[in-house]
C-alpha cells in the first residue's frame, strides 16, 4: 500500500469513552491519531441524547469507578466542561417483598445509622462486612487504576501492606451470594449488592467466581458516586473536546470494514465506503470477536491460537433493557419512611433506586435467559436524574429511566410488539403512592435488539472482562489483560479488557500507555 495523505500513527476504532480516552492520551503524546466512530456521535452507551424535549442517558447515569482513576486530571477534562454533581445517598434499596427501603451513603457510619432504623438486626452484620470488604475494594480499585502489569499490581499490594489479599483470593473463587451470607442473614439487606454486582454483569449471584461482585457496597464507601452535569454523555463530550484540542482527528459516521495486515503486521484500516487509511498501529475499542474474526484480513500464522480461541469462545446474548420517559412528578415509594431520610438529611429521590427480588428469583431469572423468558418480578433500576440536575428537562418536568435486567435478546415471540416494557412500568407503579407514569405520554424502550441495531453490540451484548485482578496478574489472555494482540500493531481496549465494563476508563488509559512504550 502506497502512503497517502491520510497516514496516521494510530487509528482508533470506536468512540466510546475508552476509545476516546486511549485516543486522547496518544494525541497528547504528539502522535497523529485518527478516531473512527460508526455512529454520528461519540460516547456509545455512555452518551446522552435528546428525547421528547429533554436529555436522556443511554445507560445508567451514576459514575463511580471512573472517579478512582487519574483520567479527569491528566486530560484536564474540567477545562473541557466536565463537572460532577455528588450523589448522596448514592443508592436506595427497595425489596419487592414490601420490606423497608434503606439508603447507602458514602459514609459507613451514616449507612449504619439508617440501617439502625430500618433493619436494626443487620447493623452489626453490615459493620463486619464493611471491615472485611473495604480493604479488598481498595485493593481492586487500586490495581485497576495502577494497571495490569505484574510489577504494578505487586506494587499496589505492597503499598497497602497486603491488606485484603487473602480475602480477594478466597472471594474470587466463591459466589457473590455465598460471600454475603458470611455476614448477613437478611436478604433484604444483601440482595441489592448482588443485583448491582453479578446481575449487572449478566451472571447469577449463585455462580462460583462471582464473589468480587459482593464488593459493590464497599465500592460506594471507597469512591464517591457522581453524575456529570448535563448527563452521563458529558464525559464523552469533554474527552472528545480534549482529543481535538490535542490535534486528534475525529470522524463520525465512519464504519470500519476491515483491518489491513501485510507482511505479518498492521498496515491500517479500510472503511465501509472503501477508503484505505494507513497506520502502523490500530486500536479497537469495539467487540474483540468482531475485531479479530470479522475485520482482520490476512492475519499472520502466529495469531492462529488467538483466532481459534475467539472462534470457540461462547458469545453471550444481551440481557439489559432501559425505558426512558418524561414525567410530571417525582415517584414516591410506599416503602420509604421519610422520617428516616429526614433524620439523615437526605432526599431519597436523588439516588438511583434498586428494586430487587429474592436471590432465588435472581438465579431463576438468569436461567430464564436461555428460554427467552423474563421473570415475573424482574430486577429494576429506577432513576430520576433531574432531581439533582434540572437542566436535563424542561421546567416542571422530569426525566425518568427504568432499567430491567435479565431481559434476553432472544425473547420468546420477539421484541417487536412485546408488552414486556409496559408490564415493567405497571409493576413498578405498584410500589408507588402516586402515579407519575400516567403523565408519561412520551417514552421509549431500549431493548437488547435496539442496542444491537443502534449501538453495534452483537446480540445486544457488550463483552465484559470477567477475569479480575488474578487474571491480570497471570497475564492471560494477553490481548485482554495487556491490550496487545498477537498481531503486531493491533491493540484492544474497552469493556472486554481489564478491568472491565462500566464507566471506568482505565482500559483506555492503560492501552494508550502500553502503546506509548511500544511505539
Amino acid at each position: 500500500m502506497s502512503p497517502t495523505s491520510d497516514d496516521f500513527d494510530v487509528v482508533v476504532i470506536g468512540a466510546g469513552h475508552n476509545g476516546l480516552i486511549a485516543a486522547t492520551y496518544l494525541a497528547k503524546s504528539g502522535r497523529r491519531v485518527l478516531l473512527l466512530e460508526a455512529r454520528d456521535s461519540v460516547g456509545g452507551c455512555s452518551s446522552t441524547e435528546s428525547f421528547a424535549g429533554a436529555r436522556v442517558n443511554i445507560c445508567n447515569c451514576d459514575h463511580i469507578t471512573f472517579r478512582t482513576t487519574p483520567v479527569m486530571e491528566e486530560l484536564d477534562l474540567a477545562a473541557h466542561g466536565l463537572e460532577y454533581l455528588e450523589v448522596e445517598p448514592n443508592q436506595v434499596n427497595i425489596p419487592w417483598n414490601g420490606a423497608a427501603a434503606w439508603p447507602i451513603m458514602r459514609s459507613v457510619e451514616q449507612t449504619l445509622e439508617g440501617l439502625a432504623h430500618t433493619h436494626p438486626h443487620q447493623v452489626d452484620a453490615y459493620r463486619r462486612y464493611a471491615d472485611a470488604a473495604l480493604p479488598v475494594a481498595r485493593l481492586v480499585l487500586g490495581a485497576a487504576a495502577a494497571g495490569p502489569e505484574r510489577s504494578r499490581l505487586v506494587r499496589s499490594v505492597i503499598e497497602r501492606r497486603g491488606s485484603g489479599v487473602r480475602r480477594l483470593l478466597a472471594w474470587s473463587r466463591m459466589s457473590a451470594a455465598d460471600v454475603m451470607r458470611q455476614f448477613f442473614d437478611d436478604e433484604n439487606v444483601y440482595a441489592p449488592a448482588l443485583a448491582t454486582g453479578p446481575v449487572v454483569w449478566g451472571l447469577s449471584p449463585e455462580l462460583p467466581g462471582t464473589g468480587l461482585g459482593a464488593l459493590t457496597y464497599a465500592f460506594r464507601h471507597v469512591a464517591a458516586v457522581g453524575r456529570p452535569r448535563g448527563g452521563s454523555g458529558m464525559l464523552s463530550t469533554a474527552i472528545a473536546s480534549a482529543f481535538t484540542a490535542n490535534g486528534g482527528v475525529l470522524r463520525t459516521s465512519t464504519a470500519v470494514s476491515s483491518i489491513i495486515v501485510d507482511s505479518g503486521r498492521i498496515r491500517g484500516v479500510r472503511t465501509a465506503n472503501g477508503d484505505a487509511i494507513t497506520s502502523r498501529v490500530v486500536v479497537s475499542a469495539a467487540d474483540p470477536r468482531r475485531t479479530i474474526l470479522d475485520w482482520v484480513q490476512n492475519p499472520p500464522t502466529s495469531a492462529g491460537p488467538m483466532i481459534e480461541r475467539w472462534k470457540s469462545a461462547q458469545h453471550q446474548q444481551g440481557y439489559e433493557s432501559k425505558i426512558d420517559g418524561i414525567i410530571d412528578e417525582v415517584p414516591r415509594y410506599r416503602q420509604v419512611d421519610h422520617s428516616v431520610f429526614d433524620r439523615l438529611g437526605i432526599n431519597p429521590a436523588v439516588a438511583s433506586t434498586m428494586i430487587v427480588p429474592t436471590v432465588a428469583e435472581m438465579h431463576d431469572a438468569f436461567l430464564r435467559i436461555a428460554d427467552g423468558t423474563i421473570a415475573e418480578r424482574p430486577i429494576l433500576f429506577a432513576n430520576v436524574p433531574t432531581v439533582l440536575d434540572p437542566t436535563m428537562a424542561p421546567a416542571g418536568r422530569h426525566v425518568f429511566s427504568l432499567e430491567a435486567l435479565f431481559t434476553p435478546y432472544a425473547l420468546r415471540g420477539g421484541w417487536r410488539g412485546s408488552n414486556e416494557p409496559r408490564r415493567w412500568l405497571d409493576q413498578y407503579s405498584t410500589l408507588l403512592t402516586n402515579r407519575p407514569i400516567d403523565s408519561m405520554t412520551q417514552w421509549r424502550a431500549m431493548t437488547p435488539d435496539v442496542y444491537e441495531s443502534d449501538f453495534h453490540m452483537p446480540e445486544g451484548h457488550a463483552t465484559s472482562f470477567a477475569g479480575g485482578p488474578l487474571a491480570a496478574l497471570r497475564g492471560e489472555p494477553r490481548e485482554l489483560v495487556r491490550y496487545e494482540t498477537s498481531i503486531p500493531g493491533l491493540f484492544l481496549c474497552g469493556a472486554a479488557t481489564f478491568p472491565g465494563a462500566g464507566i471506568w476508563g482505565a482500559s483506555g488509559r492503560h492501552c494508550a500507555r502500553r502503546i506509548m512504550r511500544r511505539h
